[in-house]
């Protein structure tokens, strides 16, 4: 589905939702739903800034003292049940983007058709369901924290894809466990500093076990995809030390490179507590790497105030390469070839090794409103600048932040 069709979409929708007639039993076909964060956020190193994912260009350290661009955000989603099987739906979500504009863009903008009870299809825009909360990541109100913990969410920013997903139900007494499988193309993602992911074929298969107040959800997917950055130059210089440069840019670079994401996650939430947990896997054969991640979590509600505890850590495997071997090389281009490892060193190190402890309190004050605050303790791992951007030169690997946010979530 190309951008503009989705805008047609989304705009076609939209102009139905507001000129709607309701049928014979007095309801409309159309059904609009809103949800909105407002939050600030404060961090204690200002030679770095703190963002929710690494799609945005700017956050809290560096750039602002204070940042309200961080979490803030406003979606809104209309649905039209055009008939009992068939549906369509679209959602736009204005927030930071990679440029510091604050455009909407189209979220979801997909056409369901119910086949069965336990059986349906969707085609169009659609979630990129890698993790428990894919449906509700950018809802803060349906999240226990004030945001999902950026170590294991980062593992793949990418929220939808273009393509077609199908869902299986299968009803075992009092267990539902939902098969589902997806294939498409991922969005071409533009990220800060002129760097983007090019547009890149996306398979999955999810399965989610439902008994009561627990959930399991299992995952494994694989995209192949092209990174295109200012390292291309890099590459482009080893490949002009013949054979030995050309293995190491064919080994480094994300050019048509495939990642797989395998992601393990529970949760249980009864009426008065809850409990969860995810683990994530990402590896790819290029300077991406191998990454492990996983967060534990845990809340106790007492009247409208949940006060709750949170541990995260994302770690890499290889963190240096051997690159070229000088002493193989003419005297006069030795060093070249040392200032080209140190660049591929360079580019390894930026991969995040992070661990961040926090602790918060959910107030909901009021119906379908929430105030949440929470402090994190942030420590990017040796030689790393964890999940931290715009590192500036006073910056220390390995030096803790602490990270206050308030935001105040809404559903309408």
């Amino acid at each position: 589905m190309s951008n503009k069709l989705t805008v047609c979409s989304c705009i076609a929708l939209a102009l139905g939702a507001g000129g709607a007639k309701a049928d014979e039993s007095g309801q409309s076909m159309f059904a609009f739903n809103g949800f909105g964060t407002l939050g600030v956020v404060h961090s204690s190193d200002d030679s770095a800034d703190f963002v929710a994912t690494s799609l945005e260009p700017s956050g809290a350290g560096y750039s602002h003292a204070w940042s309200a661009s961080v979490d803030s955000l406003i979606g809104g989603q209309v649905t039209a049940n055009i008939t009992p099987q068939l549906a369509a739906v679209v959602q736009l979500i204005a927030q930071q983007n990679y440029n510091n504009s604050y455009w909407p863009h189209v979220e979801w903008a997909s056409i369901k058709y119910q086949f069965t009870p336990d059986f349906d299809v969707r085609i169009g825009r659609i979630v990129e369901p890698t993790f428990i909360l894919s449906d509700s990541r950018e809802v803060g109100y349906a999240n226990p924290w004030v945001r999902p913990p950026a170590e294991l969410y980062s593992v793949n920013p990418i929220t939808s894809l273009n393509g077609i997903d199908a869902s299986y139900r299968i009803h075992l007494g009092e267990v539902t466990n939902t098969l589902q499988a997806n294939y498409g193309r991922n969005l071409s993602i533009q990220f800060p500093g002129n760097n983007h992911l090019d547009d890149s074929s996306v398979w999955g298969f999810y399965n989610n076990t439902e008994y009561g107040a627990a959930l399991l959800h299992l995952g494994y997917a694989a995209t192949v995809v092209t990174v295109s950055s200012a390292a291309t130059n890099l590459f482009d210089a080893f490949r002009q030390f013949g054979p030995q440069g050309a293995e190491i840019a064919s080994t480094y670079q994300a050019l048509d490179k495939t990642v797989t994401f395998m992601t393990i996650g529970a949760s249980y939430n009864p009426r008065h507590w809850f409990a969860m947990g995810e683990w994530a896997r990402s590896r790819s054969d290029s300077f991406i790497g191998v990454s492990s991640s996983w967060y534990v979590s845990g809340g106790y509600r007492v009247g409208n105030f949940t006060p709750y505890l949170t541990y995260a850590q994302i770690t890499e495997g290889i963190r240096s390469a051997p690159g070229l071997n000088i002493s193989q090389q003419p005297v006069q281009l030795q060093p070249t070839a040392a200032a080209l490892n140190g660049g591929l060193n360079a580019l390894i190190a930026t991969r995040p090794v992070q661990y961040t402890s926090s602790a918060g309190v959910r107030w909901d004050f009021r119906q379908n409103f929430d105030l949440k605050l929470q402090l994190d303790r942030v420590n990017p791992g040796a030689g790393s600048p964890g999940t931290l951007i715009n590192i500036q030169p006073g910056f220390v690997p390995g030096n803790v932040a602490y990270i206050l946010s308030a935001a105040v979530d809404a559903v309408f």
